[in-house]
């Protein structure tokens, strides 16, 4: 059905707990009409969605997981900001809440701090077929009129409820939306109360709700008495008075951030006044925030009574027996190595024909198009720094794809909790937390999504801590020039019958290093500039389930426009840059190694080489890595036109042969020793293991921390490590060859 072009857009926003099936049911409610963007002022990714309910078009916000409507991670704050900040950009017309039919007690905490927003409410009761197999039935009628809102009964990855489920939203846009406040008959200090019905058809309860909990009556007085204070203050409320669940929130939360943010209270005028309530709620006995978290139990266990009918005993399902070996600190662990490796194996050898497929069009694309116009700088910038920078961005894309397919996979089927747990024990000894895991294990992959993905810590100096180590692990990027130096010169020796290759163990080593070097880094800066304790890792085990093709595949092609977007379009920017570095001044008399020398970039380089030669460096090495900075796979190339690796050499033999060849025979300007040896190729493969040499991850720290000074920091404190660490590796190596 066609919405009417005047029909007013009506936002859902939808909440839950996390491993609800939120997600799921998001996708299945609006397919592909969903986009990806950050919500106002912050980095955080917002999902949203458009339908078309019986003609009016609605739009539908997926927000973050969370537990309670006290933030602590930057998602978290993210909800509580669009849910109190209704006069903001995005504001929200009534909210759909998913919750676990396994865990409704669980749940309906959160629930029951939506509810007293005074918006009009939709429950989806999800993984009902989970709840029946392990023998627990749920009366949803009952707990429709306990809760006084429209409840439905969903499977999202099955796509079952969905037809019920708009028809309860239909009907959202005709509902009464007054505040809470306003339609109460009970009492300010109420839960959830059920006088406020929006959608229902009819009548409400009675003026004492026989399931309402009221907070202590200290606490309401308190609330009571600043609120009156906050509705006085005209400048602090432009917007109007204050409504009573945000004058909750205030005295609720410890950290603060309500008070700057949705108050908007940069100055910290209300701050004293917030922090005096609050002590003397506690000398009364009712301490922030335990107080909350009794209640609203307490609220959660009466609605329920009656609702949800458990087994007199659980029986161990398969999740537990399956988690007996998973979760085992020598099988887990084992089987964790087994399946990310076959991961990454599996990630180089499928995305193979597809990176040579992009490379063969692209050098194709440019073939034509080089021969189809004239030579000038409009075709050397056209081939050489459009296609070049646009053609080794693409390249890539096959293998963040197929990495995050599996990811993806991995999370929805429930694994990938799994092995944060495990890997919980590990990352507290460098003063991390298992939820940096995943980001950094993503950063095998790119370091660019592997940054994204720390939002989920909700610990800022954790936080910051994984953004800061996550690009010294080896990255794809890094494998062309592995790949050449090592075939170039390192020999292909094998020991133990041909079970270890030397040229593998070097690749080993260059993956070992990286590793070595994030811990150690990640250790140094929780003992110093970002010191802190390590919070404790809590972390809910879901269900196993079989993943969900749809939803596999919607995060891949998410991820992927991600990776174009935010990398593509920044190395694209530089390539061009560079080239322009390269190309002027331009001398069409002289030669091509004249015309290097006379560029802008050649003479950086000469600049450059009295601090590079110590590395065995000559100043065309030097300029093949400041070109490379958009990102490190670039040396490569940069080095075959600063050598002219591209000349022919031989007939037969494979690309690294000839590259290999021409390497051998490059020598010092002006004399016949050569520029490469292996002490130089291992400096060279060392300083990119550790450098920071990627624009597009330099600007997703900025992004993501909002603030040039970590990209600065990042990008300083890598390259200094690289430059000692090549400065190292060739002069141990020159040394150890003179000795031999």
């Amino acid at each position: 059905m066609i919405a009417a072009a005047d029909t007013p857009t009506f936002t859902v926003v939808l909440v839950g707990n996390p491993n609800t099936g939120k997600s799921t049911l998001f996708s299945a409610l609006v397919g592909v009409h969903q986009h990806v963007g950050n919500y106002p002022g912050v980095t955080v990714e917002k999902k949203t969605g458009e339908m078309v309910i019986e003609g009016r078009p609605f739009e539908i916000i997926d927000l973050p997981g969370l537990y309670s409507l006290a933030p602590r991670s930057r998602d978290e704050m993210v909800v509580v900001d669009l849910l109190f900040r209704q006069s903001q950009e995005v504001a929200a017309d009534a909210v759909l809440c998913t919750v676990d039919a396994t865990n409704l007690e669980r749940n309906l905490y959160l629930v029951s701090q939506i509810l007293e927003l005074g918006l009009p409410v939709v429950l989806a009761v999800n993984m009902l077929d989970v709840a029946e197999r392990r023998g627990i039935r749920v009366d949803l009628d009952r707990l429709e009129r306990q809760l006084g809102v429209r409840v439905v009964p969903t499977q999202a990855n099955r796509r079952i409820g969905l037809e019920q489920l708009k028809a309860a939203l239909a009907v959202l846009p005709s509902s009464p939306t007054q505040p809470l406040r306003a339609t109460c008959k009970c009492h300010a200090g109420l839960l959830g109360c059920a006088c406020y019905n929006p959608g229902m058809q009819r009548p409400p309860p009675g003026p004492l709700c026989p399931n309402v909990t009221r907070l202590p009556a200290a606490f309401e007085s308190e609330v009571a008495l600043l609120h009156s204070e906050l509705a006085a203050d005209p400048q602090q409320c432009p917007d109007g008075p204050p409504t009573r669940s945000l004058v909750r929130r205030l005295l609720l939360d410890r950290s603060g951030y309500m008070q700057r943010t949705v108050l908007n209270d940069a100055e910290g005028r209300w701050a004293t006044r917030i922090e005096t309530a609050q002590t003397r709620l506690a000398d009364v006995g009712c301490p922030v925030p335990s107080v909350e978290t009794t209640a609203r139990y307490d609220w959660a266990r009466r609605v329920l009574d009656g609702v949800v009918v458990e087994p007199p005993h659980y029986e161990a399902t398969h999740s537990d027996r399956i988690d007996r070996v998973l979760t085992h600190r020598l099988w887990g662990t084992l089987i964790f190595a087994l399946v990310m490796t076959s991961v990454f194996q599996s990630v180089f050898v499928w995305a193979r024909p597809l990176m040579d497929g992009i490379e063969s069009l692209t050098a194709a694309a440019g073939g034509f198009l080089g021969s189809h116009m004239a030579e000038g700088a409009v075709r050397s910038l056209v081939v050489a720094g459009i296609l070049g920078g646009v053609g080794t961005v693409l390249a890539f894309l096959p293998q963040i794809l197929i990495l995050f397919g599996f990811l993806a996979v991995l999370e929805d089927c429930g694994y990938m909790a799994r092995a944060a747990f495990l890997m919980d024990r590990l990352m507290v000894r460098v003063g991390l937390s298992g939820k940096s895991f995943i980001p950094l294990l993503s950063s095998f992959g790119c370091a660019v999504p592997g940054i994204m993905a720390a939002r989920v810590i909700e610990d800022e100096r954790d936080r910051l801590t994984t953004i800061l180590v996550a690009p010294l692990l080896t990255c794809s990027a890094r494998l062309p020039v592995y790949g050449l130096l090592i075939a170039a010169f390192i020999p292909a020796q094998t020991y133990w019958g041909g079970l270890v290759n030397l040229q593998g163990v070097t690749l080993a080593g260059l993956y070992l290093l990286g590793i070595l070097a994030a811990v150690l880094a990640a250790t140094l800066f929780k003992r110093t500039i970002l010191r802190g304790q390590t919070p404790p890792f809590v972390m809910e085990l879901p269900s196993y389930k079989w993943p969900s093709p749809r939803t596999v595949a919607m995060r891949m092609a998410e991820r992927g426009w991600v990776f174009l977007r935010t990398a593509g379009t920044l190395i694209l920017a530089v390539s061009i840059l560079v080239w322009a570095a390269l190309y002027f001044p331009h001398n069409p008399q002289a030669t091509h190694q004249q015309q290097q020398r006379e560029s802008l970039l050649g003479q950086a380089g000469q600049v450059i080489e009295p601090v590079v030669r110590p590395l065995g460096w000559d100043w065309r090495i030097g300029c093949a890595v400041i070109a490379s900075l958009p990102a490190r796979e670039f040396v490569v190339s940069n080095l075959g036109v600063m050598y002219h690796l591209d000349d022919e050499l031989a007939d037969n033999g494979t690309q690294h042969d000839r590259w290999s060849q021409k390497l051998h025979g490059v020598t010092w300007d002006g004399t016949d020793r050569p520029v490469f040896n292996i002490p130089v190729a291992l400096g060279i493969m060392v300083f990119f293991a550790l450098c920071a040499q990627c624009a597009a991850t330099l600007a997703v720290i900025r992004r993501e921390t909002n603030s040039w000074r970590w990209p600065i920091f990042t990008f300083a404190y890598m390259t200094a490590l690289a430059y000692v660490g090549a400065l190292i590796t060739y002069q141990l190596g020159m040394w150890i060859g003179d000795g031999a």
